[in-house]
């Protein structure tokens, strides 16, 4: 790769790009090859460094999407994380509005008196929300005190403890920079939502711009811009039954398999690959009916997380073609059991 011109290249990516399954997957990686091999262009002849990296970030991209378009469930996953904001660039740009306090009335007093720039992190509603559900997090969610007083502060910060009593008081630097660094390490590992929901008195669920506007909550970066919607589209609705086999169906007389719902992708494997992303897009529902207004978080119904748990309830009734299988299996059983009995 390094070897073919910059045009060339170019052609290349996004040759490999229009094979992707999804038009929303074909725009974003088209805009993210413009921005990449405009930089790439604009990148001086004399600093070689930096013009080869950029040329290998580029190669390991192209080289993703291939095998994503071969059917690499990793570099499919990757892919889907890159486009909707679960990592890269983008995932900065939905959480930014989301790490800072809006309409605060008072800033926290700072550690150092003397410097007016040491003050605390400020936890918004939304991110404390995000934090401490573990529909939003990579790994384990947090306790709410644990966003007051982080686990990796020592106890001397507290001037009434014991360890502060015989010990002394912890350095005001070393709290800033404990602070500060459990904050930034912590939402890091947050998976920022597409858009925000509001709750009405009727419990219906909106995300148009201006009802959000109207609940005093906050625009993030793909608002009512139907991304989640194109991805729900891709899986197909949660409610649909499970199909029945070929020989289920010849068994039974039926021509077409019922509860099989054309609105959803064809391929099952790509289905499966967006129901995989739903587990990782959480819903932030902001609920309007209190005097101050609060978040939930909750996963999408036809997310693969919710599916797992659900699935058995969404499982038709045995009828008798199943039954008889259940039973000859049963008794393929018995002799093994009487043998095992008497040995």
């Amino acid at each position: 790769m390094l070897k073919l011109p910059v045009f060339s290249f170019y052609r290349h990516y996004l040759r490999q790009v229009r094979r992707l399954p999804h038009y929303y997957l074909r725009q974003f990686f088209r805009i993210k090859a413009s921005d990449d091999f405009r930089a790439l262009a604009a990148t001086p002849t004399h600093k070689s460094q930096l013009r080869n990296s950029r040329i290998k970030r580029i190669s390991k991209d192209l080289r993703r999407i291939g095998l994503a378009v071969t059917g690499r469930q990793d570099a499919f996953s990757y892919i889907l994380d890159l486009a909707y904001g679960r990592r890269g660039k983008l995932k900065w740009e939905l959480m930014e509005p989301l790490l800072t306090q809006a309409n605060v009335p008072s800033l926290p007093e700072p550690i150092i008196h003397s410097r007016s720039s040491s003050r605390p992190p400020v936890y918004s509603a939304e991110l404390s929300a995000l934090l401490i559900n573990t529909a939003s997090r990579t790994n384990k969610s947090l306790e709410l005190h644990q966003l007051k007083f982080p686990p990796t502060l020592s106890s001397r910060a507290n001037p009434t403890s014991e360890e502060a009593r015989l010990l002394g008081p912890l350095s005001k630097r070393l709290e800033f920079n404990t602070r500060w660094r459990y904050f930034t390490r912590e939402w890091k590992k947050v998976y920022p939502p597409l858009e925000i929901a509001v709750k009405g008195n009727n419990g219906l669920l909106s995300t148009s711009v201006s009802d959000v506007l109207r609940a005093e909550g906050r625009i993030v970066g793909s608002q009512d811009q139907g991304l989640l919607d194109g991805i729900k589209e891709m899986v197909g609705p949660p409610t649909e039954v499970t199909p029945i086999t070929r020989r289920e169906r010849f068994l039974s007389g039926i021509e077409q398999s019922p509860g099989r719902s054309e609105q959803h992708h064809p391929s099952r494997w790509i289905r499966r690959r967006y129901q995989a992303l739903l587990g990782r897009v959480p819903v932030l529902i902001l609920n309007s009916s209190f005097k101050r207004p609060t978040f939930n978080v909750s996963l999408p119904l036809n997310s693969i997380a919710l599916v797992g748990r659900n699935a058995a309830h969404r499982r038709p009734f045995p009828d008798s073609c199943n039954l008889a299988w259940l039973e000859r299996a049963n008794d393929k059983l018995r002799p093994n059991d009487k043998s095992r009995s008497n040995t």
